[in-house]
């Protein structure tokens, strides 16, 4: 074989600046695609050897060594794959195995994101020159016949290749490191590095610091392999006390053990849970995967374990982790793999922006890819598995609600946060899950909102007579009020109402509940969704007739609104069957959903939202207090009663300023001395 020098066939000049600066955003990423190339290597090994194209000797063995060494400031990357030949690496490595240098050049010079690359142009081996001064290359082909090759560049840009002394098939590629990446001949630097992205990879993969002592290991003799560096025979004599239970014990046999060179242990997990059946996985085994991916001790809920192979070949296991969205972070992991070479983090392409909240794997081998694997091209069949990924979630839910409804119970409180994050994101996710969105209602049962609706009256509709449409246009159907609580302690006192007229509601506390019910009623033009506190309903009143109460509404108005000093406080004077009951504020439900709008807005930095009222004021006719201040509107104390009056209604309605309590506290106490008085 005659040596042979030359420069790469493209215009490399220009191409490995491109490389070393846009095709791959970590530095770290050139021992992932050296790795990838080496089990490549063997997984192309082994399919020829399965089609009779080659043939492995008996103690062939699969696998990837790297040899970091300090002191020469080398990395070494050994694999015993298919090797080359040397015509293959002048086609595979001197012209760069891609076609249209070219316009290859001319599309991306003006690119700076290694994102806008795609990639099917096979530059993994040339991430080597993003760390590397000199790259050496010793080489044999598994054919018979071929001699190994060397081939070496000092610049990335000249080479020299010629007939090497390589003896094993397979590949040696060495990088002599630049002074800006010494750190990656630092054996932890390294290992780091390998479990990051290769912890999963097909093939074996070993990590040797060349400039450590040799450690050893004693292990029973029975137990030595021919691979095992034998150092001594040891012979350990049984303990004396282990024969002292008298003449006729059975004496032990002296225990043989071999010390050896201490055996490397793989990086890689070869065979990941992912890549099993379902039915191969116990319960422990994916709780203990779960433990050592996620280096979470908290034990995940539940899980879904993805299986496919067609259309597209996707395999992965996705975790609902226990998530409080209200104190905790709500990003999750999910680490997309491509034939379990990790890939990246939370592929938002990919994955569903709301399954986020998730922790999991996905390994999807027909993923189009970018040159450094490190971005997705957006198109039609990412969509496809995205959408995929969001059916099989909502698959996964909506059976154990229908044939596991116990657990799916005992799971709601932590799961629901999620699944109403992705019904706001996703239109798709929330029709599936629509009928299986559970509520918790005032005993503390669960149920879904078809289940409540079934509980009700379904309101009927008006006969609409001729002449009574809008604008040419009936008018709009009923809906069905579906009652809530936002909060146990201040509604307390509708929530005793509901409950004396055996009225349910949901209880609904969670930030993301109001958004949540906004988008389900968008969704379903049957139902609206209203706070117990919105109105009075006539559940809760006497069938009196407006003109009975009209007298008393007009003092009582004008009573209150001098009393309390707002001239457009809207008061309603009701006969409640309820007679304790004096006061209470309604804010309608419409009115109440843009106060809390604006206090959004107001937070964003949208500037203070003043005081948009709304409340009315509902007086019981029924009550003591109240008839005591209609019989005596111009006695001494009846602002005093008004304001304490106002005040009850108020708290029960939301919390009062710090300068309303101190006044509410204060005429509390000066009530409490008049009744002392007398």
């Amino acid at each position: 074989m005659n040596k042979e020098q030359g420069s790469l066939a493209i215009h490399s000049e220009n191409i490995f600046p491109i490389i070393k600066k846009w095709l791959y955003s970590d530095h770290d990423i050139f021992i992932r695609e050296l790795v990838s190339n080496g089990c490549d290597a063997i997984t192309k090994l082994k399919k020829l050897e399965m089609m009779s194209e080659a043939t492995l000797a008996d103690d062939y063995k699969a696998k990837v060594e790297v040899y970091v060494n300090a002191e020469e400031k080398t990395i070494r990357f050994v694999d015993t794959g298919l090797g080359m030949s040397f015509d293959e690496v002048k086609e595979y490595i001197n012209q760069i195995a891609f076609s249209g240098a070219t316009d290859f050049l001319e599309k991306y010079k003006d690119k700076s994101s290694e994102d806008q690359i795609i990639g099917h142009f096979g530059l993994g081996f040339y991430s080597a020159f993003m760390v590397a001064d000199k790259v050496e290359i010793n080489t044999k082909s598994y054919r018979d016949g071929e001699t190994s090759v060397h081939w070496e560049s000092e610049s990335g840009t000249e080479f020299e290749m010629g007939e090497g002394t390589k003896e094993e098939i397979g590949t040696e590629i060495i990088l002599h490191l630049n002074e800006d990446s010494y750190e990656f001949s630092n054996e932890y630097r390294v290992k780091e590095v390998l479990d990051k992205y290769c912890s999963f990879m097909p093939v074996e993969i070993f990590l040797t610091n060349e400039n450590a002592e040799t450690q050893y290991e004693t292990i029973p003799s029975d137990e030595v392999t021919e691979e095992d560096t034998v150092i001594e025979e040891i012979v350990e004599e049984p303990k004396a006390e282990e024969n002292a239970e008298g003449d006729d014990a059975e004496a032990k046999e002296p225990v043989k053990k071999t010390k050896i060179v201490k055996r490397p242990v793989s990086i890689s997990d070869t065979t990941p849970l992912w890549t099993k059946h379902p039915n191969e996985c116990s319960e422990e085994d994916y709780k203990e995967f779960y433990r050592t991916v996620f280096h979470d001790y908290k034990e995940p809920l539940f899980w879904i374990h993805l299986n496919m192979d067609y259309p597209f070949n996707l395999k992965g296991i996705l975790y609902f982790p226990k998530v409080n969205l209200e104190y905790e972070n709500a990003e999750g992991i999910i680490k997309l793999y491509n034939n379990q070479v990790f890939i990246a983090d939370n592929i938002k392409e990919v994955i569903p922006e709301f399954l986020l909240l998730l922790k999991g794997v996905i390994d999807c081998p027909d993923l189009p890819l970018n040159v450094s694997r490190s971005a997705l091209q957006n198109d039609g069949f990412v969509t496809k598995i995205s959408d995929y990924i969001t059916k099989k979630v909502a698959d996964k839910l909506s059976g154990m609600c229908k044939t596991d409804r116990e657990n799916y119970e005992k799971y709601w409180d932590d799961i629901s946060p999620f699944i109403k994050y992705g019904c706001l994101k996703d239109q798709k996710f929330q029709e599936k899950m629509r009928e299986y969105v559970l509520f918790k209602d005032l005993d503390e049962k669960y149920m879904t909102m078809k289940e409540y609706l079934e509980t009700v009256d379904a309101p009927e509709a008006e006969v609409v007579e001729p002449g009574e449409e809008e604008n040419g246009e009936p008018t709009e159907p009923p809906k069905t009020t579906i009652y809530y609580v936002t909060d146990l302690q201040q509604q307390s006192q509708y929530i005793n109402m509901f409950r004396e007229q055996e009225k349910n509601a949901f209880v609904l506390t969670h930030s993301i509940d109001q958004p949540f019910i906004s988008s389900l009623e968008m969704g379903d033009d049957a139902v609206k969704f209203q706070r117990i506190d919105a109105e009075v309903t006539d559940e809760f009143k006497e069938d009196v007739a407006e003109e009975e109460l009209k007298e008393q509404t007009d003092v009582l108005t004008e009573l209150f609104r001098k009393a309390i000093g707002k001239e457009n406080l809207e008061v309603k004077v009701e006969k409640l069957k309820n007679e304790k009951l004096s006061s209470m504020i309604t804010i309608s439900e419409e009115m109440r959903r843009m106060q809390d709008m604006m206090k959004m807005y107001a937070m964003n930095g949208m500037g203070p939202m003043g005081d948009m009222g709304g409340e009315t004021l509902v007086l019981n006719a029924n009550n003591k207090l109240v008839q005591y201040l209609v019989a005596n509107k111009e006695g001494e104390h009846a602002e005093l009663f008004c304001k304490q009056l106002y005040d009850l209604a108020m708290i029960s309605n939301k919390p009062l300023s710090p300068e309303d309590m101190t006044a509410f506290i204060q005429r509390s106490n000066e009530i409490m001395e008049l009744l002392m008085a007398e």
